[in-house]
This record gives C-alpha cells, structure tokens and sequence, in this order.
C-alpha cells in the first residue's frame, strides 16, 4: 500500500478525536470545516479505515480502528517534535543561558551541589532561578519562561513536556516535639485520626498523601508552612524528609514511627519537547541525578 498521508492530515485527526468536534477544529486551525472532513477523509483514503463514525450523531465518534491508531499518531507527532528540537539544539551549539524553574520543596543541598559543578565547568553561562509550586514550574515551562523544571512526579504533567527521572524523596509523619502525638512510641490511624491534620492544599497539590487521614484539616500552599504551624503544635504532617532536616527545624520535630506514611515524592526533570536541552542542561541534568541519587 503506498501510504500518501502527511502530519498534516495527523495532527487534524489528533484534534478532531480530542475535541470531539469538526467545526470546532476548523474554528480553531482557521479552516473551513469541509477542509478538515476533506483531509480527514483523505487520511482514512490512505490508510484504508474508517477512523470516525459519522453516523453516530452530531458529534464525531472513534471507530474500533480510530481509537486503536489515535495513540500511534499522537506518538508520531511527539517524534516529530523532538526530530525537530534536536536539529534546532544542533544549530544552536551551546546556550547562553539556563533558566530553571523548580519546586519550592526540593532538597537545596542536591541543587546547590549542581550548579557549584556547573558554575565550574561552564563558566560563562548564565543561570536564572526560580521556584514555585508544582503547576507553576509546568506553566513556566509551557509559556517558555523556563528551559528547565525540577517537581515532583504527578500524572497531569502536560504533553508537551518531556520528563526523567531523577530520583526520590522520602516523606515521613512528623509533629512538634510538645504535641501529645511526640510521646508515644509508635501511631496507628486511628490515632492520627484524633489530631489535626496539617496538608498542602488540596487545589495546588497532587503529591502522595494529599488525601486527609484525619477529619480536622488546616491546609497551605508549601511544605515550609506546614512546618512553621507545625512547630507551633498546631497539628501533625506528612512532609518530605529534606524538609524535615532543614538546619532551622533541627531538634522542633519529632518523627513518628507509623503504620502508614504516604509513597516517596519522585523527582523528574522536565523540559519542553520542541526545546531539547542543550550541552549545558543536559550536564546539569546528571550532576543532578549524581546527588539527588546519593541523598535517596
């Protein structure tokens, strides 16, 4: 079969499987609305299936077929992606400058360890940093405001971003050393149950443990928070063992020995597939693997 279709054709059936819709496809490509049945037509011409039912109603609905190749073709735009972003990172040699964005509960040892080798081993570039929450490094990332995101693992990272994985952080169930949680040896959840729970907040959040295990809940947006109140005997937490470790926290916790503590926060590097990372980043992106890797 001599295949005619072209990515054209694949990113107009992409979009026409993920929204459902013909005409709101053409709206948003600037298209006339014949000119995408036209080149869906032509795509399943070439390819010998029906990839949409059309009979099925107003809207568009996925063949057996259709919904079968639907993943092949968003992998072939993916692919496209990145054959692009490499030739542009071979065009531009090595960059100037690295902007990484990251989140605000990363272990500062690890990355300040990096970028030391960097500095040496790169002397001219420039870096920039910034932290945030987990969607504000994805966001900077997507509005090209950074090359680089460090965060945690979560499942609705974008498409567009590529990711690896670097290595984990523990978490471990923490209180203040005067909480009446402090004296005992071990805790089940039915006594954690009894105390105030201290949790990142529910809307920002989609770390491990972002579940409440006890009715009484005060939330904040940062780990560091929670500790602040934590320290205040207002409630206990779940919090990353780095953060726990934190030189100005040392001997105001207590860390509980518990039936039940959330799984490690897993940390990924993330960058955008059209922007590979150029000899610069991807230097960095093993030294911090090196000393994340030693710390887990």
């Amino acid at each position: 079969m001599n295949m005619q279709w072209n990515l054209e054709q694949l990113r107009l059936f992409v979009s026409v499987a993920e929204q459902r819709s013909f005409s709101a496809v053409a709206r948003e490509q600037r298209k006339a609305q014949s000119a995408v049945s036209s080149s869906i037509a032509l795509l399943e011409e070439d390819l010998g299936i029906s990839l949409f039912d059309r009979s099925s109603g107003r809207q568009p609905k996925l063949t057996e077929a259709g919904a079968a190749l639907l993943e092949e073709a968003r992998e072939v735009l993916r692919q496209c992606e990145r054959l692009n972003g490499r030739a542009l990172a071979m065009m531009r040699g090595q960059e100037a400058r690295i902007r990484l964005a990251q989140d605000e509960a990363m272990p500062f040892q690890p990355i300040i360890d990096s970028l030391d080798a960097l500095a040496d081993q790169f002397p001219s570039l420039e870096v920039q940093l910034s932290n945030g929450t987990q969607g504000d490094v994805a966001r900077k990332l997507l509005e090209r405001r950074a090359d680089l995101g460090l965060l945690f693992y979560h499942d609705q990272i974008p498409e567009a971003l590529e990711r690896r994985v670097l290595g984990s952080i523990e978490m471990v169930t923490v209180c203040g050393v005067g909480h009446p949680l402090a004296a005992l040896d071990e805790v089940n959840c039915q006594q954690l149950a009894q105390h105030r729970q201290l949790l990142m907040a529910a809307q920002s959040s989609v770390y491990p443990g972002s579940e409440p295990a006890s009715p009484q809940v005060w939330r904040a947006d940062s780990f560091y928070v929670i500790a602040e109140l934590l320290m205040r005997g207002l409630g206990w937490a779940w919090l990353p063992r780095n953060v726990v470790q934190y030189s100005g926290y040392q001997r105001q916790m207590v860390e509980l020995v518990s039936e039940w503590t959330p799984p490690a926060l897993v940390v990924e590097l993330v960058w955008r597939r059209d922007e590979p990372l150029g000899p610069a980043a991807r230097w960095l992106a093993e030294r911090f693997a090196v000393h994340l890797q030693a710390i887990g």
